[in-house]
């Protein structure tokens, strides 16, 4: 049985505990991917992890720490500047003088001597958006005009700065779990299935008219055999690490695929590296921890004592499932390859420093849930 409480208590040792495993496992694997193009291509063996602890785990770990100290409920006058300040961030990026082009896709800002991803910033910003407004807005959460209008159009303005950057995975993310914090706040099934419809109509749209998303899907569809040298490569190559692991793996460092073949092998690509160098056993272990934080979170989401929290904790909820679970099935060839990072073990000081601004939210909201 629920009873309320008031009072502040012990945070969830166990999401702190599952958090901290990946972490860990993250910055190890991260270590012995990044070897190798370290030492050949920047002349620093450990350029990659020490860039990932000062520019990410460093400043994130601070913002975790005051988040975590911080009542959630005060989030909510944060909620617009947020969201304003990182939609402008975005609309920089298409102006050349702030913009940073990489592999032929613009997703990256530039300010000084900083260069970042706004787009993970965007996921946190509009989660805290509409946790706040939906959470505010509960007797009109079913008006056609009122509550789905504008959440409809503010998914469009979102839309349109995400997809001029290629980053398809990234805008689905962030769609789903709008959704799913729409859906939790109590809107009718009937605008979910609307939303659902929509989304499958724009993906399949954006997969028609590029060229290198078509050929993803053909890959996927059919078999990663196709063309093996060309658009197959890659998930080819993931495949062939992951099965060489076997079940216990080659060896922390012994990965032959992260030197030879593997792309991506400090981005996407590290949960292939993992395998290879780990093995079945610890790779599921891995699989396992993502899946019970998952679980931890939405029982905080569950527990939350008002329903900004609910929606709040759920929305990160999903989003940290969701985006890991896209990686790893990629990986597997169970879903088409995106190129989305996984949290936490992915190399990527923006990505990192959201997901722990994002746990520090979710410590702060556990220490106020319910007692059962």
């Amino acid at each position: 049985m629920l009873k309320s409480s008031s009072k502040i208590h012990a945070p969830d040792y166990h999401l702190i505990i599952g958090f901290i495993i990946l972490l860990t496992i993250g910055l190890l694997m991260l270590t012995s991917a990044s070897y190798f193009i370290g030492c050949q291509k920047l002349n620093n063996c450990y350029f990659f992890l020490k860039h990932q602890l000062l520019y990410g785990l460093l400043p994130g770990l601070i913002i975790l720490f005051l988040l975590s100290h911080i009542d959630y409920r005060k989030l909510k006058k944060a909620a617009v500047p947020s969201l304003v300040g990182v939609i402008l961030l975005l609309i920089l990026i298409f102006l050349p003088e702030f913009g940073v082009t990489r592999g032929g896709s613009q997703r990256w800002l530039k300010i000084g001597n900083i260069i970042f991803q706004p787009s993970g910033a965007i996921k946190l910003a509009f989660l805290l958006f509409l946790s706040a407004w939906l959470s505010k807005d509960q007797t009109n959460i079913k008006n056609f005009y009122r509550v789905f209008v504008p959440f409809v159009f503010l998914m469009g303005i979102i839309s349109a700065l995400i997809i001029p950057q290629k980053d398809l995975s990234t805008l689905i993310v962030i769609i789903f779990s709008a959704m799913i914090v729409y859906f939790i706040a109590g809107a009718p099934i009937l605008y979910f299935g609307y939303l659902f419809i929509g989304l499958i109509l724009a993906v399949a749209i954006a997969i028609k008219y590029e060229l290198y998303r078509l050929q993803r899907f053909q890959v996927f569809f059919y078999s990663p055999r196709i063309d093996t040298e060309g658009i197959g490569y890659h998930v080819n190559q993931a495949l062939l690490a992951i099965s060489s692991g076997g079940v216990f793996g080659k060896g922390l460092g012994r990965s032959f695929q992260k030197i030879y073949r593997l792309p991506e092998v400090v981005g996407d690509s590290i949960f292939a590296v993992t395998a290879e160098e780990l093995g079945f056993i610890v790779t599921s272990f891995l699989v396992i921890v993502y899946f019970f934080v998952a679980y931890r979170i939405f029982k905080i989401a569950f527990l939350a004592k008002d329903k900004f929290g609910q929606l709040l904790a759920g929305g990160i909820g999903f989003w940290f499932i969701l985006q890991a679970s896209i990686n790893i099935c990629g990986m597997l060839g169970i879903l088409p390859m995106t190129g989305i990072p996984l949290p936490f073990m992915s190399y990527g000081s923006s990505d990192l420093i959201i997901f722990l601004a994002a746990f520090g939210i979710l410590i702060s909201i556990s220490k106020q849930t319910k007692i059962c």
